[in-house]
């Protein structure tokens, strides 16, 4: 049974003061039509009977209504549930791909600080060498200047004396 086709759906330019005038002017239409029911019939029983059935009827309505909204937000419940899982899911994996491309990044870190350190050795050992070379140059300097200062010290330097 569907209670909901019973009920008009609200046109756009109706306001929700205006709906509930009309179900209030409904629902006492309903209660003026049980009556009328009892006063032809004459009996209060009937009446009470009527009344009855309109209350479950309104009841079972209800509850429909009630069970329909606990429904929705159960589904609610569930869709901010299954959200939650697909950030944590997401932020899972966006940490999992950072992870990775950090890794990545001080792998290839290392390769240049190895680069970098062949090269420097390299560059290293040329100074090394170049610096052996500049003191053996200095030593035969140093050396030539000593030969120079003893050939200087053997010749007689100063006026030119004759001899007798």
């Amino acid at each position: 049974m569907d209670f909901f086709s019973e009920v008009p759906s609200p046109s756009p330019d109706r306001s929700s003061h205006s709906i509930a005038h009309e179900d209030l002017q409904m629902t006492e239409d309903t209660d003026d039509d049980l009556l009328r029911g009892a006063s032809s019939s004459g009996s209060m029983a009937e009446l009470q009977g009527q009344c009855s059935r309109y209350r479950i009827t309104c009841s079972s309505k209800i509850e429909v209504i009630s069970r329909t909204v606990q429904e929705l937000v159960q589904q609610i419940n569930s869709s901010r549930a299954s959200n939650e899982k697909v950030m944590d899911d997401f932020q899972e994996k966006l940490v999992a791909k950072v992870t990775e491309k950090c890794q990545l990044l001080k792998e290839r870190m290392y390769m240049v600080y190895e680069n970098n350190s062949n090269e420097m050795e390299v560059k290293m050992q040329e100074l090394y060498e170049v610096l052996e070379r500049c003191t053996k140059i200095n030593n035969e300097l140093l050396e030539a200047n000593r030969a120079l200062a003893s050939l200087r010290e053997g010749l007689p330097i100063g006026p030119t004396s004759q001899s007798p």
